[in-house]
């Protein structure tokens, strides 16, 4: 695995940095009451039919998994908007000199297994030759809590600004258990983290950010709450079965 493009550019010369943006408020989601700590992706007409074709039960596999694809898109590039940038000089082919940015710092994704998988093409898209690692989590379906199975994971990770990925935050364990294992067996600083996900539930993403309250969270929308198995309501279903064509 190699390095982000950004990483390196031999001809430029850094100069200050721009932090990382401050929430974009409340732009998305079907919730009305969208906390502070949340960024959400603005609300406009081609976002709300992406999701309305996602979340309808007669869309078939492979529409959905279009869809979702190109919402999949949006949050990464705004994802990446929110890590912090700094400014470089770069000369143009004319021989004229210009400010420019770049990152700041090296990007790594992370995947929350298997339904984070989904989104890690879509990373590769925008971030050549980005480290990529894999956790696999899954929830218990009898007691919904997160099992850890099995670590893949770069190993320069405390240097890093962490996308960390999974499509749904419902009940937040695995999310939690996720940024667990980054921040308390790799070193890596919560701050250098976001969580990149479709659709949050309200619990989950207090609970996350209780848990890791200087984590970034930005998600596509805000569903209502979760029902008694602890799926999201009125969600999309199981999106990894819709997803990888399992749900049959």
């Amino acid at each position: 695995m190699t390095e982000v493009v950004s990483d390196t550019t031999p001809a430029a010369t850094a100069t200050t940095v721009t932090e990382t943006p401050k929430s974009s408020g409340k732009d998305g989601g079907n919730c009305g009451n969208v906390p502070p700590y949340l960024h959400l992706l603005p609300s406009n007409s081609q976002v709300k039919s992406l999701f309305t074709l996602i979340r309808d039960r007669l869309t078939i596999r492979e529409d959905f998994v279009f869809y979702a694809d190109r919402i999949i898109r949006l949050l990464v590039e705004a994802a990446l908007n929110l890590l912090p940038t700094q400014t470089i000089e770069v000369k143009t082919p004319n021989g004229a000199t210009i400010q420019g940015v770049e990152m700041k710092d090296k990007i790594c994704g992370i995947s929350i297994v298997r339904s984070g998988e989904s989104m890690e093409a879509a990373l590769r898209d925008v971030c050549k030759d980005i480290k990529v690692g894999k956790l696999l989590i899954q929830r218990d379906e009898d007691t919904a809590l997160p099992k850890l199975l099995h670590v893949l994971l770069p190993r320069d990770l405390a240097s890093r600004r962490i996308l960390l990925l999974d499509p749904m935050l419902a009940t937040g364990g695995s999310a939690c258990t996720a940024a667990q294992v980054l921040v308390q067996d790799y070193g890596v600083d919560e701050g250098n983290i976001v969580f990149v996900c479709l659709i949050a539930a309200p619990p989950g993403v207090e609970r996350l950010h209780n848990t890791f309250p200087r984590m970034t969270i930005i998600a596509g929308e805000l569903d209502d709450s979760l029902n008694d198995k602890s799926y999201i309501i009125p969600g999309v279903g199981d999106f990894g079965d819709r997803y990888f064509g399992t749900d049959d």
